[in-house]
Protein backbone atom coordinates (compact mmCIF):
# COMPACT_ATOMS: atom_id res chain seq x y z
CA UNK A 1 0.00 0.00 0.00
CA UNK A 2 1.30 3.45 -0.87
CA UNK A 3 1.93 6.15 1.67
CA UNK A 4 -0.43 8.57 -0.08
CA UNK A 5 -4.17 8.33 -0.72
CA UNK A 6 -4.35 10.44 -3.85
CA UNK A 7 -2.22 12.31 -6.36
CA UNK A 8 -3.40 15.33 -8.29
CA UNK A 9 -1.68 17.45 -10.90
CA UNK A 10 -1.98 21.21 -10.99
CA UNK A 11 -0.66 23.69 -13.54
CA UNK A 12 -0.01 27.35 -14.10
CA UNK A 13 0.43 28.82 -17.53
CA UNK A 14 2.81 31.60 -18.43
CA UNK A 15 2.26 32.29 -22.11
CA UNK A 16 3.13 29.04 -23.88
CA UNK A 17 4.93 27.67 -20.83
CA UNK A 18 3.28 25.26 -18.39
CA UNK A 19 4.53 24.94 -14.82
CA UNK A 20 3.38 21.77 -13.06
CA UNK A 21 2.86 20.98 -9.38
CA UNK A 22 2.02 17.56 -7.90
CA UNK A 23 -0.30 17.45 -4.90
CA UNK A 24 -0.33 14.28 -2.85
CA UNK A 25 -2.74 13.67 0.00
CA UNK A 26 -1.10 11.42 2.57
CA UNK A 27 -2.80 8.70 4.58
CA UNK A 28 -2.42 10.81 7.73
CA UNK A 29 -4.58 13.54 6.15
CA UNK A 30 -1.69 15.90 5.53
CA UNK A 31 -0.66 16.93 2.03
CA UNK A 32 2.51 17.70 0.13
CA UNK A 33 3.17 19.68 -3.01
CA UNK A 34 6.17 18.93 -5.21
CA UNK A 35 6.99 22.01 -7.29
CA UNK A 36 9.03 22.90 -10.35
CA UNK A 37 11.99 23.88 -8.16
CA UNK A 38 12.19 20.31 -6.87
CA UNK A 39 10.96 21.36 -3.43
CA UNK A 40 8.31 19.48 -1.46
CA UNK A 41 6.14 21.65 0.75
CA UNK A 42 4.18 19.93 3.51
CA UNK A 43 0.71 21.14 4.52
CA UNK A 44 -1.58 20.27 7.43
CA UNK A 45 -4.43 19.36 5.05
CA UNK A 46 -5.45 18.98 1.43
CA UNK A 47 -7.54 22.16 1.73
CA UNK A 48 -4.52 24.19 2.84
CA UNK A 49 -2.41 22.81 -0.03
CA UNK A 50 -5.16 23.53 -2.56
CA UNK A 51 -5.60 27.08 -1.24
CA UNK A 52 -1.86 27.69 -1.57
CA UNK A 53 -1.87 26.42 -5.16
CA UNK A 54 -4.90 28.56 -6.03
CA UNK A 55 -3.24 31.62 -4.47
CA UNK A 56 -0.25 30.97 -6.76
CA UNK A 57 -2.65 30.89 -9.76
CA UNK A 58 -2.45 27.14 -10.31
CA UNK A 59 -5.51 25.20 -11.49
CA UNK A 60 -6.29 21.51 -11.13
CA UNK A 61 -5.46 19.71 -14.38
CA UNK A 62 -8.35 17.28 -14.00
CA UNK A 63 -10.74 20.23 -13.60
CA UNK A 64 -9.89 21.81 -16.96
CA UNK A 65 -11.99 21.37 -20.04
CA UNK A 66 -10.90 22.27 -23.57
CA UNK A 67 -12.50 25.74 -23.40
CA UNK A 68 -10.66 26.52 -20.15
CA UNK A 69 -7.40 25.35 -21.69
CA UNK A 70 -7.89 27.39 -24.87
CA UNK A 71 -8.62 30.48 -22.76
CA UNK A 72 -5.22 29.91 -21.13
CA UNK A 73 -3.52 29.64 -24.52
CA UNK A 74 -3.12 25.89 -25.00
CA UNK A 75 -5.08 22.79 -25.93
CA UNK A 76 -5.53 19.80 -23.62
CA UNK A 77 -4.29 17.65 -26.52
CA UNK A 78 -0.89 19.32 -26.14
CA UNK A 79 -0.06 18.21 -22.65
CA UNK A 80 -0.13 15.55 -20.01
CA UNK A 81 1.30 15.58 -16.50
CA UNK A 82 4.99 14.77 -16.41
CA UNK A 83 6.29 11.42 -15.20
CA UNK A 84 9.71 10.08 -14.27
CA UNK A 85 11.33 7.30 -12.29
CA UNK A 86 12.04 9.58 -9.31
CA UNK A 87 11.46 13.13 -8.09
CA UNK A 88 14.92 14.31 -9.12
CA UNK A 89 14.21 13.41 -12.75
CA UNK A 90 10.62 14.59 -12.43
CA UNK A 91 11.83 18.08 -11.47
CA UNK A 92 13.43 18.37 -14.90
CA UNK A 93 10.01 17.84 -16.54
CA UNK A 94 7.97 20.16 -14.32
CA UNK A 95 8.25 23.10 -16.74
CA UNK A 96 6.97 22.41 -20.22
CA UNK A 97 7.30 24.70 -23.22
CA UNK A 98 4.53 24.28 -25.79
CA UNK A 99 4.50 24.97 -29.53
CA UNK A 100 3.44 28.21 -31.10
CA UNK A 101 -0.38 28.41 -30.97
CA UNK A 102 -3.19 26.30 -29.53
Amino acid sequence: MSEFDSEQWWLASLGRMIVWARLRVLEAGTAEVFDSDGQTQVFDSEDTARATLLDAEFVAFDGLDEDDALARGFSLRELAPPHAANDERLREAMVQSLGRDA
